[in-house]
């Protein structure tokens, strides 16, 4: 085998270590979280933003990301950007208060950004053909394994090295991904003409800020808070200006003709609502399985596996029959099984064990596996091609803005809930959680009926749906 020849994975690994990275990053603090708040004297609504700061940041970067990687070299700004995580992951694990945690976390964030929003660019350049698919195979199987390992990996370093452990483990990681990238990555750009919008970045960021901060503290202190409320003005304002600088922008971070198409729009939508159902809810169940069940960290990170294993069994058992069915039916479907996941979990009480959340995990679990894959793919059948690249981010961007949002708002719910309930602790938290899946199984099951109403309204029009369209043949990772 010649030299070449044995250096041709080597970029799909490189490439694949910074995306388990990042993404495992998302869920792995998930475990640790009871034990952050003990060492570090952190409420509630601290740990909310100990997982929002980092999803906010990521969400709000990442198309930009995306257009600095153009410009600059999309190696360079993968290389920066896992520098940049492992500086902040160090800071992360010495953080002496959660502040500087939740301000760790944010950095993080855009660190994470500038890797998500260039690995499957590097990958693209660096694989043509069969090679390209087989490369995009891994990378999307690697994606799931992430949101698998994440909150077990979580549980067994914090069980057994303490929680700064989640951090620290990134730093070797980091060191080797930058020396792979340099040896095996060359340096690729995209369209001269591109830019950065600055202006619309701002805006975009200040507007998913401001609103989750009003959300989480119109849930700790009043909805009627002053503070509160300049929260919303402030979102309400920046969102204005997003709308302005975007129609007036050459090179806009987000094309808003996009959302003027119901379907897109709807896609969009259920890109939010779906990791918001499937996954914000995860940091309170922990709280519970921990503190209520008294299960170890490790134990309470395998208790909510079995929805992990389910999604990604099924991702990859279902990948091919999934081609034969339109991207929107996918969506709609995995959209109501996670709604029913979440419903199902209602059933918890003062008295239940962990064990009641099983049945309802694996219903979500073969949601997520049927409807994220395919969720790009939809995406891209409802733009027109020469915004493939800007759907493809705007999908990612929504997820992980919904991911944030739903840890403000059902952080919200159950905190309301906990503190008015009547009874032992054991039912305040039953209720809390209750609470928090119901509102989560209702938003999937109403966004499944939005993106298949879109769907079907559009058919009598004459010409078939582009949400309803065949996935297209170039593969694009659901990541």
């Amino acid at each position: 085998m010649s030299s070449e020849n044995k250096g041709k994975w080597w970029p799909l690994v490189a490439v694949c270590l910074g995306n388990f990275m990042l993404l495992i990053d998302v869920t792995i603090v998930v475990t640790a979280l009871p034990r952050m708040a003990e060492d570090l004297d952190a409420g509630l609504t601290d740990l909310q933003w100990v997982m929002d700061a980092y999803a906010l940041a990521l969400a709000a970067l990442l198309m930009a990301a995306g257009a600095a990687g153009d410009i600059l070299g999309r190696r360079r700004v993968y290389v920066l950007g896992l520098a940049g995580f492992a500086v902040s992951s160090l800071a992360c694990a010495l953080a002496p208060d959660a502040r500087t945690l939740i301000a760790a976390r944010a950095v993080q964030g855009l660190a994470a950004a500038a890797m998500f929003a260039t690995n499957a660019p590097l990958l693209a350049a660096a694989y043509q053909g069969r090679d390209r698919g087989v490369a995009f195979g891994v990378w999307g199987a690697v994606s799931g394994a992430a949101s698998a390992l994440g909150v077990l990996l979580g549980g067994v370093l914090t069980q057994y090295l303490e929680w700064p452990a989640i951090f620290l483990v990134n730093l070797p990681f980091s060191a080797l991904t930058i020396a792979l990238t340099w040896r095996w990555i060359a340096e690729s750009r995209g369209d001269g003409g591109a830019r950065v919008d600055w202006p619309g970045t701002v805006a975009f960021t200040l507007t998913a800020g401001a609103l989750t901060y009003g959300l989480i503290r119109g849930g700790e202190e009043s909805w009627t808070d002053g503070v509160t409320l300049a929260s919303f003005v402030v979102a309400a304002l920046a969102l204005a200006a997003f709308v302005v600088v975007e129609r007036r922008s050459a090179h806009p971070l987000l094309d808003l003709r996009l959302m003027r198409q119901p379907s897109f729009a709807a896609l969009m939508v259920a890109g939010m609502v779906l990791t918001a159902s499937a996954f914000a809810h995860y940091a309170f169940t922990m709280l519970w399985l921990q503190d209520v069940q008294h299960l170890s960290p490790v134990r309470a990170g395998l208790a909510v596996v079995p929805m992990a294993a389910a999604a990604f069994v099924v991702a990859g058992v279902g990948g091919r029959l999934l081609q034969r069915v339109p991207p929107w039916a996918a969506v709609s479907g995995g959209l109501l099984l996670i709604g029913a996941g979440a419903l199902a979990q209602t059933a918890i009480s003062a008295d239940s064990s962990w064990t009641v959340l099983v049945p309802g995990l694996v219903l979500t679990g073969v949601g997520v596996g049927i409807a994220i894959p395919v969720l790009v793919s939809a995406a891209l059948a409802a733009a027109p091609p020469e915004r493939a690249g800007m759907a493809s981010g705007a999908v990612n961007t929504f997820r992980q803005l919904g991911f944030a949002l739903g840890v403000a708002v059902l952080g919200t719910l159950f905190a309301d809930r906990v503190a008015t309930a009547a009874g032992p602790p054991a039912a305040a938290f039953a209720a809390g959680l209750d609470r928090v899946y119901l509102v989560a199984g209702l938003a999937a099951v109403c966004a499944a009926l939005l993106v298949a109403a879109v769907a079907m309204a559009s058919r009598p029009a004459g010409r078939r749906s582009a949400a309803a369209a065949p996935p297209r043949r170039t593969r694009v990772p659901a990541g």
